[in-house]
């Protein structure tokens, strides 16, 4: 059981607080303004305690063969779950970490150490700008999961960020995405056709629940230039706790619907959680 107090720091962008797991030795919450943002396990960096997290833990995991390094890009820091996820599940993996709120990144690497040996190098900038500037074909995967407050901003959105992320992708690599929204979805249906201008592989990953209107809720966006290894996504994700849907081809077509894909000049945030949707008690 943690002794360990809770840390509160006014960062960039709110109050941010890590808060000791009173059940697990060395594990931390993350919130900012009472939203959670990330929860880590120092000593076990393969937990993944949320929903939406296991989501993208179980894309990654099924984007190569157990244990073989990838370079990863991350758009939106947080305390760096995933990629400790990613040096502990394929130990050589290269990961850049790009966050915009500088006091949060100061707060997480001064408290939650990196783990020794990984090759993790975060960096303070914008994730447009990042993405702007960095190497073509220099990664295998980015993952994006960037909120201003609690919402994905507007300028990580449109046709230009998609294709901006394309372009630091590999031919061969994948784009995965931390969404939230709830019915009608415009905002997560004009995002699949947003990405689908550059990429012809689509791929959702939600609980029933959220896809079917019943609540306000996270949706992984898997988008690639290969086809998803829907039946190993479909196996990994059935088996949660909270089981999850794959969206993918025709049914993911038909959510879909008349979508249409959204540029700079039009862009707008994703819609704001209604009050509670993501608190804490």
């Amino acid at each position: 059981m943690s002794d360990a107090t809770p840390v509160v720091r006014e960062v960039d962008h709110g109050t941010a607080r890590l808060m000791p797991d009173i059940d697990r030795e060395r594990a931390w919450l993350l919130t900012v303004d009472g939203a959670p943002q990330s929860y880590v396990d120092l000593d076990v960096p393969e937990h993944l305690e949320f929903e939406y997290t296991r989501r993208l833990g179980h894309a990654l995991d099924t984007l190569a063969r157990p244990g073989l390094p990838l370079d990863v890009l991350h758009l939106g820091g947080g305390a760096l779950t995933l990629p400790r996820y990613v040096a502990a599940t394929r130990p050589g993996s290269r990961q850049h970490v790009v966050e915009a709120d500088r006091g949060l990144l100061d707060l997480v690497l001064g408290h939650l150490p990196l783990p020794a040996g990984a090759d993790i190098t975060p960096h303070h900038a914008d994730a447009r700008a990042w993405l702007e500037a960095a190497p073509p074909g220099s990664a295998d995967v980015l993952v994006a999961d960037v909120f201003g407050g609690s919402r994905v901003p507007a300028h990580l959105t449109s046709v230009e960020y998609a294709r901006a992320a394309a372009r630091v992708l590999r031919a061969d690599g994948v784009y995965l995405a931390n969404l939230a929204d709830a019915t009608p979805f415009a905002f997560l249906r004009s995002q699949l056709a947003t990405l689908g201008t550059v990429f012809g592989e689509l791929a959702l990953i939600a609980e029933p629940g959220v896809l079917r209107g019943r609540r306000f809720g996270n949706a992984v966006l898997y988008a690639a230039r290969r086809p998803p290894d829907t039946a190993a996504l479909i196996r990994r994700t059935a088996a949660d706790a909270f089981p999850a849907r794959v969206e993918h081809g025709d049914s993911l077509r038909v959510f879909m619907g008349s979508a249409r894909p959204v540029h700079d000049t039009e862009a707008v945030p994703s819609p704001e959680p209604p009050d509670g949707a993501f608190g804490i008690g």
